[in-house]
């Protein structure tokens, strides 16, 4: 798997990047208008600080790439307005298909439709825009939780305090609350003794100052849920600084690089997390706009499967990296979701 590099060059400065596409020629038996390339399509994202968004940024990149398409990326700033008039940009340069990256439901839907309008076709990753013509990639959220959470009870049993990382209005996140709730009925022995947490463009600092108020003020928490690992890195932040990483077990959902060094580093609290590859969900996303744009069909709904990665299980194998869990996981580094034909689909 090719490294993940970083797609942060000078935001304040540009609006959105121009990447060159491998194969500007277009590809040889791909239906129009991939036959003859110099397909636009824009990636229109709410967050991108952060390794899993720039891992999956990346994965989009190098499918655009393998496809000959000029993907134009629009980076994230946590901007509900920003990303709205990205979109209207995006309209304006004519792009003939839109990734929309995450985001709030409410702000986006009439200029979606405005795109929608114009023939552009529209795929949506993380964020229900409840649209029949969107396509929605998805990590299967539900699985994502439920694998922790499962670990979480191996490690602990069913009765436990908990600390529980959560911030309602993002699909992916809520859909990981709705197995925490459920999870909750299941095992009366849970008890959530604090719920806490932050979206911003430093969500792991910020994340870490409310776990120190709340691990303060509740020395009796034993495990933390933090179905993110922006959330999941604040929290261990925390633990550390009050110096009770010993005796705090955290479970997160997704990974990157630097969350693999942080997980398997020497007396660190976070012991789990469930992932999916973002590269590979980047790819996804590609693929599927890719397909609408050659009037082919794609589901509905894309579901990219996670798998459980445990802090014994990476100590175990030596991985140090994304690359080097693609390389002993196969799973990992690929997905049937949205391929065909004509599409090249083995990038990493």
């Amino acid at each position: 798997m090719t490294s993940f590099f970083r797609l942060v060059a000078s935001a304040a400065l540009l609006t959105f990047s121009v990447l060159p596409a491998a194969h500007a020629g277009g590809i040889a038996g791909a239906p129009a208008p991939f036959d003859k390339g110099g397909v636009k399509v824009a990636l229109v994202s709410y967050i991108s600080a952060g390794d899993f968004f720039q891992a999956y940024q990346a994965g989009a990149q190098a499918q655009a790439d393998a496809l000959g398409i000029d993907l134009r990326v629009f980076p994230g700033r946590q901007d509900a307005a920003e990303q709205r008039e990205q979109i209207l940009q995006a309209i304006n340069l004519g792009v003939e298909g839109i990734v929309i990256d995450h985001g709030l439901p409410e702000s986006l839907g009439d200029v979606v439709q405005q795109a929608l309008d114009k023939g552009i076709k529209v795929v949506a990753f993380d964020v229900n825009l409840d649209n029949p013509k969107i396509p929605q990639v998805e990590q299967s959220d539900h699985e994502l939780a439920r694998l922790a959470l499962d670990q979480a009870v191996k490690e602990n049993g069913t009765s436990f305090k908990a600390g529980y990382v959560y911030v309602a209005g993002f699909a992916p996140l809520d859909r990981r609350n709705e197995v925490w709730d459920s999870f909750r009925t299941e095992n009366k022995g849970v008890v959530e003794k604090a719920r806490f947490g932050t979206v911003n463009d430093t969500t792991a600092i910020a994340t870490a100052d409310q776990a120190k108020a709340v691990l303060r003020a509740n020395p009796d928490i034993t495990v933390v849920f933090a179905p993110y690992d922006e959330f999941a890195r604040g929290v261990k932040l925390a633990a550390t600084d009050l110096g009770i990483a010993d005796r705090i077990k955290i479970y997160s959902a997704d990974v990157s690089t630097a969350d693999i060094q942080e997980i398997t580093e020497e007396g660190s609290p976070w012991v789990a997390t469930a992932a999916t590859n973002p590269a590979v969900v980047g790819a996804v996303s590609i693929r599927a706009a890719a397909l609408q744009i050659a009037g082919q069909p794609v589901d509905h709904t894309l579901v990219v499967k996670p798998a459980l990665l445990t802090q014994a299980e990476l100590r175990a194998a030596g991985v140090k990296t994304i690359e080097e869990l693609a390389a002993k996981v196969p799973a990992f580094n690929a997905s049937d979701a949205a391929k065909a034909d004509w599409i090249p689909a083995k990038l990493f």
